[in-house]
């Protein structure tokens, strides 16, 4: 499909619609355009957040004395969540993100490292925890992805394609559960055309959805994390200094079923 494409023509009559992301803040900055044309056109949008985003960097002074990073992301998330217009938020491990059977989890944050100098693609940290998401089975992420969707009755499910957006690996960790999970449930699967900053693919083979009419929406939702970033303008600037423009271009690309 060309830019002119619409939700409609890319989700057709999916009307529950779950969005799984591996921090706080990703579904602002990578999926917060798409979140909010879906709900706003009445379609149920469920985020659903691996892990609590508790090693994110901090912007100086955004950190009351004492206070606890983790608190303080997980209040900017459900504010940035309301103002995108999703219908319910939840984390990955607790129900109804939780296999049955299973204890409920925290599936923690894994960290990051950069890999080239100008900082727009990351790897895997060297000192992830035991209990990171990237040390998990992925087969236990994807049956509590599936979980999740089926006590939602979702009917599609959308996370990264296989880079990850920007090669975090926390987010690379969620696409193949994700597709796993959708496949299992016999759910259409989506993923967001990774767009490393600093660049704009155009990929043919995908869907892309031209939302620029979403920005001061996107804006004030970016605008609760602010202990992570800042708004200038059309554009977020992240807690290390990296300028780029708030995403209103999206490329989604229906995927086939897992085969295995």
């Amino acid at each position: 499909m060309t830019s002119a494409a619409t939700v409609g023509d890319v989700f057709g009559p999916a009307r529950r619609v779950l969005f799984v992301h591996a921090h706080p803040d990703d579904e602002t900055i990578s999926t917060g355009a798409l979140i909010a044309e879906l709900a706003a056109s009445g379609v149920e949008c469920f985020v659903l957040t691996a892990t609590r985003g508790e090693r994110g960097e901090v912007r100086p002074g955004a950190l009351p004395a004492g206070g606890d990073l983790v608190t303080v992301r997980q209040s900017e998330w459900l504010r940035a969540c309301g103002r995108l217009g999703a219908s319910r938020y939840l984390h990955l491990g607790t129900w109804p993100a939780r296999a049955m059977g299973r204890l409920a989890r925290v599936y923690a944050d894994s960290g990051m490292a950069w890999l080239d100098a100008a900082e727009t693609l990351a790897g895997p940290a060297l000192d992830a925890s035991a209990d990171a998401l990237t040390a998990a089975d992925p087969d236990e992420i994807a049956a509590d992805i599936a979980a999740c969707a089926r006590a939602l009755a979702a009917d599609a499910l959308v996370t990264y394609d296989a880079l990850g957006g920007y090669g975090h690996p926390d987010h690379v960790a969620l696409h193949a559960p994700t597709r796993a999970a959708a496949s299992t449930l016999g759910l259409p699967f989506f993923e967001i055309v990774s767009q490393p900053r600093g660049q704009a693919p155009d990929d043919p083979d995908a869907s892309w959805l031209d939302l620029a009419h979403r920005l001061p929406q996107i804006s004030a939702a970016l605008a609760s994390y602010s202990s992570q970033l800042t708004v200038d303008g059309d554009d977020l600037i992240h807690v290390g200094g990296q300028r780029e423009p708030i995403t209103t271009r999206i490329g989604v690309r229906r995927v086939a079923p897992d085969p295995t």
